[in-house]
């Protein structure tokens, strides 16, 4: 029998995860979606605002598999990673709005988040292209050096690097992808094609546009997976983790995937149209009311976490003027500091001849 349910394939997952499942996914888009909101504003959120909207199914079926140590790198569609690795959502919408209740103090914005939480492996937000991958390589070589070289033999962390097609095409990449396969290193690989790096068209800019090949290069096995399918990106996500974690090495997982507002733009309406129509959160929903695992009322009960946090960051202070320079050098005794022991921006000639502060 045929069916046009996009899940019918793929094994039964239990309630608890369903829910997870849908709540991780759903929160994701309603924040985006007030993002999008408050940056239309122009008095809420002042820098660029980069959405992740139409790609939460690769979010989600990632991170949720992850333990709280394990690392997760971005790029600068950073929101629902965030999101997904439990970073409470009232401080990253603080941060965008630039408060000191921000998880970055305000001073990091929507293409720089970064969290520390406490016995936690933080995700890490990088905005040029390509940018967080030997970061991503760094973290993983860590993991390894722990138990291998410090004897801990109960660090099986894994470490996820999240890119877009746009970065396959730079040196660092590659450079990456040899010493995660020249020294094992438990890292997964997971690029978000949604054919677009930025405004260019993935297949104008990409020889061969079979991503996931690239990694067979240097021994790496690679993983084609339909990013618009939150249960087969779990199950592939599954295996390619306890993969790492067992420490026999990288995977690489590209993930085809449409970033809803820039295809809006970018693409012809039968394409944008055809990807509407496979909505990964609408999917989930039908499969899981369909095989009584959640009910409708279930399903709503979620969604005034997004609205809480919009009323948490505009009842939130501005960050005073003395925390200009902080976070900023790592000692700022002789930059940012003055022989009186009170921050050089305090002076009032401080800002002379430049914008004011």
């Amino acid at each position: 029998m045929v069916s046009n349910n996009l899940y019918i394939h793929v094994k039964l997952i239990t309630k608890e995860e369903g829910l997870e499942l849908y709540e991780d996914m759903f929160l994701g888009r309603t924040f985006e979606e007030m993002c999008d909101q408050m940056s239309k504003k122009g008095d809420k959120v002042f820098r660029f605002v980069h959405l992740y909207k139409g790609q939460e199914a690769v979010s989600t079926g990632f991170n949720k598999l992850l333990k709280k140590e394990d690392s997760v790198v971005s790029t600068y569609h950073d929101h629902v990673h965030t999101l997904s690795k439990v970073v409470p959502p009232h401080t990253i919408m603080s941060e965008l709005f630039g408060k000191t209740t921000g998880c970055c103090y305000g001073q990091g914005g929507s293409m720089h988040i970064f969290s520390q939480v406490p016995r936690t492996q933080p995700p890490r937000r990088f905005c040029f292209i390509g940018e967080g991958v030997p970061v991503a390589a760094r973290a993983a070589f860590t993991s390894k050096c722990k138990r291998e070289v410090l004897k801990e033999a109960d660090c099986d962390h894994v470490t996820l690097a999240f890119f877009g097609d746009g970065t396959c095409n730079n040196g660092q990449f590659f450079e990456c992808l040899n010493m995660a396969v020249l020294w094992k290193l438990p890292i997964v690989f997971v690029v978000e094609n949604n054919l677009w790096a930025i405004g260019m068209s993935h297949l104008r800019a990409t020889s061969d546009p079979e991503i996931w090949k690239k990694g067979s290069a240097f021994g790496m096995p690679g993983v084609h997976v339909d990013g618009m399918d939150v249960l087969k990106v779990r199950e592939v996500a599954k295996e390619a983790i306890e993969r790492a974690r067992r420490g026999e090495g990288a995977v690489f997982d590209r993930m085809r995937d449409i970033q809803v507002r820039r295809t809006l733009w970018l693409a012809d309406p039968v394409t944008m149209a055809r990807y509407l129509e496979r909505d990964p959160i609408k999917a989930l929903k039908k499969y899981m009311i369909e095989n009584n695992l959640a009910s409708e009322g279930e399903l709503k009960a979620i969604e005034k976490k997004i609205e809480e946090a919009v009323e948490f960051a505009e009842e939130s202070p501005l960050p005073p003027r003395s925390q200009l320079l902080e976070n900023v050098f790592p000692d700022p005794r002789d930059s940012g500091i003055g022989p009186d022991g009170r921050y050089r921006c305090e002076d009032p000639k401080f800002t002379e001849g430049t914008v004011h502060v």
